[in-house]
């Protein structure tokens, strides 16, 4: 959950999430000594007179060539990496299926138990206290932790997008199409997300509400759900 006035990242609560973390700190270490290197030079060359060696120099022109192609380097392999490892789906615990509509989400526990519900946001009005405005949902979505997950997202209606941005994970919701990711949660909690794609008049009521929790009080939870 994000707090007032934060400036970085959420709290990473999935291992994807701690790659895109780390890859963003990399990053701006990256672009911080370009601009520290950037600024020496240009005061350097504010405060010193020019001379035949900084007009025409070989060695710097191939520093300055080579240079660029090493920092990118650096930037692509960590960022290839991540890619690979977002798209890999190896053997799932259990599949969950997203399905937007215009304002809710349906979810499905298919190879688990016949589960299905709906999921609404709380209106205001009704809001319990200390329960997040805009945030809460009336059915969360409960999952094993350390267990991966992965989740087949699609839309009934219109383009929709199935974000919880604690987990790593932002995928669009497409009528007629699926799409997967996958996650794995690393410790218990409640991670919230919203509806990423401009859905219609309601696009900001769509939240998204995921509940990790250990593996028996899943199975309480999905046998209770079921039986009524």
């Amino acid at each position: 959950m994000a707090n007032p006035s934060q400036f970085g990242f959420q709290d990473a609560s999935s291992p994807i999430m701690e790659e895109l973390v780390e890859f963003h700190d990399h990053a701006l270490m990256v672009a911080l000594a370009i601009c520290s290197l950037v600024l020496y030079l240009l005061a350097h060359m504010l405060v010193e007179k020019l001379s035949s060696n900084t007009v025409d120099a070989q060695e710097v022109e191939l520093i300055w060539t080579i240079l660029p192609a090493i920092v990118l380097i650096l930037l692509a392999l960590p960022s290839l990496q991540i890619l690979y490892m977002m798209d890999e789906i190896d053997e799932p615990d259990l599949t969950l299926k997203a399905i937007g509509h215009q304002w809710y989400w349906t979810y499905e526990y298919t190879d688990f138990k016949d589960l299905t519900f709906d999921s609404y946001m709380i209106p205001t009005s009704e809001l319990p206290s200390g329960y997040f405005r805009l945030l809460e949902v009336d059915h969360r979505v409960v999952i094993p932790m350390e267990s991966p997950i992965r989740v087949i997202i699609t839309a009934g209606d219109v383009l929709h997008s199935w974000a919880v941005p604690t987990l790593g994970v932002k995928t669009d919701a497409i009528p007629g199409r699926l799409n997967q990711t996958s996650f794995i949660t690393t410790r218990p909690g409640i991670f919230y997300g919203q509806c990423s794609e401009i859905c219609g008049a309601n696009h900001s009521y769509m939240p998204i509400v995921v509940e990790s929790t250990p593996l028996t009080h899943f199975e309480n939870w999905s046998s209770l759900l079921s039986s009524s």
